[in-house]
């Protein structure tokens, strides 16, 4: 069984007390490898190996030309394209998911290490014309980084998210802690294997597994850290936000979301129903911009829920290698908090339209695994309306009027995602508007692209990841300004 290690300071080592943990592999509830859980000190060793390396080595990361920052990160992205079949299985065994799902995981993350290696090396900062009271001067900004980051990341993409933050926070030249699930870390310490090999000096990457509360919180509160990018829930961001205050460090979370899928009369029905599914079982569910609320016109909702339905039930559930419709969730406590909502859900009035029980048929005794579920007559108080769930589990609720399916829509504390469903390109326009999300899209649910940003309203976070704006999160905006006569200084003569 294998023994995975965290990467402090150029590194492969133990916790400091030699303890380890399990990994689970979803499918079967069987260990995998065992995991070194790391304590506070070890978190403390990585900031201060990230801390030294940014503010001490002259010849350090951040000192490196964006030229050839760029050229390594280029060699990174060819190494990992390289490995790509060994990502992908690696990726399925410790989270659950299909494998092709894990297959389009890795060639997202090799896209998003190409696109901020190129964006790196884009023209950046200005130049401003300035009141000339002081005499003639020239002011100008440039983009720096912004120092020791913390990188905390989820377990429902534990490649993608990582590298979804760690390429634009090395890209902007910064050093890193970084800190995954604990659910899931093996694709995590495969990707530092591969930044152990480049160029990057020691220090610069840090990597240390361990519990939220104790290796999250050293990293959240150490005056050490410049910044911290977190995503995961809200409960936990809220944590964070407060521990970041006390030194007011520079933040950014992704969070929760109960994102609505408003799907009007006069939509594509087919078309809406695919796209649902997409919405709400892709990555069984467990996808932070879920269409988890679909808010349908009354007088399609039998139709379409018939439709959904009948989709639903003909899924297939098994292990991920095999590429199933849909594989376990994550982990034996995830799938009873889910089923917990599930039961909640039904005594509050819902209707279980299908699915809404542990699947334990065949190959899936031993696994996590959970049908998928649909739930009818749910009324907006519904646990399973307000709640973000995580999981396979969609609520339908329905609407006569416009403005009534806008306040639905808006009727919750997230404001992550959300979608619109109509043939009505001046109604599609009006309605998107209106809602309050982030991230939001017409006909369709959930397509991501590495240049468009992503992040939500309200309580599913702040500041921007991917795009350009994923990279500006993790710089800083310096301001210059020259006196071009520095021997006159003709404002203060006047006076």
């Amino acid at each position: 069984m294998d023994r995975v290690l965290n990467y402090i300071d150029g590194n492969w080592t133990e916790a400091s007390d030699g303890v380890f943990f399990d990994v689970i592999n979803p499918a079967s509830g069987e260990i995998v490898a065992k995991a070194a859980k790391g304590t506070v000190d070890d978190a403390k060793r990585a900031i201060m190996a990230a801390k030294r390396e940014f503010y001490e080595n002259k010849n350090g990361w951040r000192r490196f030309s964006a030229v050839k920052r760029s050229e390594i990160l280029l060699k990174i992205a060819d190494k990992l394209e390289s490995l790509r079949d060994e990502f992908a299985r690696t990726e399925t065994i410790d989270n659950g998911k299909p494998l092709r799902e894990a297959y389009g995981d890795v060639d997202d993350a090799v896209s998003y290490i190409r696109y901020y290696a190129g964006a790196i090396r884009m023209p950046s900062g200005a130049s401003y014309e300035v009141n000339d009271g002081f005499g003639p001067m020239h002011s100008y900004t440039i983009k720096e980084p912004v120092g020791v980051c913390g990188l905390i990341t989820p377990w429902n993409y534990p490649l993608l998210m990582g590298v979804q933050k760690l390429a634009p926070a090395l890209a902007a030249g910064n050093t890193v802690v970084f800190k995954p699930s604990s659910e899931t870390p093996l694709s995590t310490v495969k990707f530092f294997e591969i930044l152990a090999e480049s160029e990057m000096p020691a220090g610069t990457v840090n990597l240390v597994m361990g519990g939220g509360s104790t290796v999250g919180s050293a990293i959240s509160e150490s005056p050490d850290v410049d910044m911290v990018s977190f995503t995961g829930s809200t409960e936990v961001g809220q944590s964070i936000y407060r521990a970041a205050a006390v030194n007011v460090k520079k933040i950014g979370l992704e969070l929760g979301g109960k994102s609505p899928n408003v799907i009007f009369a006069d939509a594509d029905l087919d078309g809406a129903v695919e796209w649902a599914m997409m919405g709400v079982f892709f990555n069984q569910g467990e996808v932070c911009s879920a269409g988890s609320r679909i808010i349908i016109e009354e007088s399609i909702k039998d139709e379409f829920v018939k439709r959904l339905a009948d989709r639903a039930d003909k899924m297939v559930l098994g292990n991920g290698l095999e590429n199933p419709d849909m594989g376990p969730l994550v982990s034996k406590s995830h799938m009873e908090k889910v089923l917990g909502f599930i039961e909640k859900a039904k005594e509050e009035g819902a209707k279980v339209v299908c699915g809404g029980y542990r699947y334990t048929e065949g190959q899936c005794a031993k696994g996590y695994f959970v049908r998928p579920t649909i739930l009818d007559n749910c009324s907006n108080d519904n646990i399973a309306v307000k709640k973000e769930i995580f999981g396979p589990v969609v609520t339908i609720q329905t609407f006569k009027t416009e403005e009534e399916a806008v306040k639905m829509a808006n009727d919750t504390e997230y404001g992550l995602a959300g979608a619109v469903f109509t043939k009505d390109g001046a109604r599609a326009l009006r309605v998107i508007k209106e809602i309050r999300a982030g991230i939001t899209w017409v006909n369709c649910y959930n397509p991501a692209f590495v240049e468009a940003p992503w992040g939500g309203y309200k309580k599913s976070g702040t500041g921007r990841e991917l795009s350009f704006e994923g990279l500006e999160e993790y710089t800083e905006t310096k301001q210059i300004t020259i006196n071009l006569n520095p021997g006159e200084l003709s404002w203060y003569k006047k006076r």
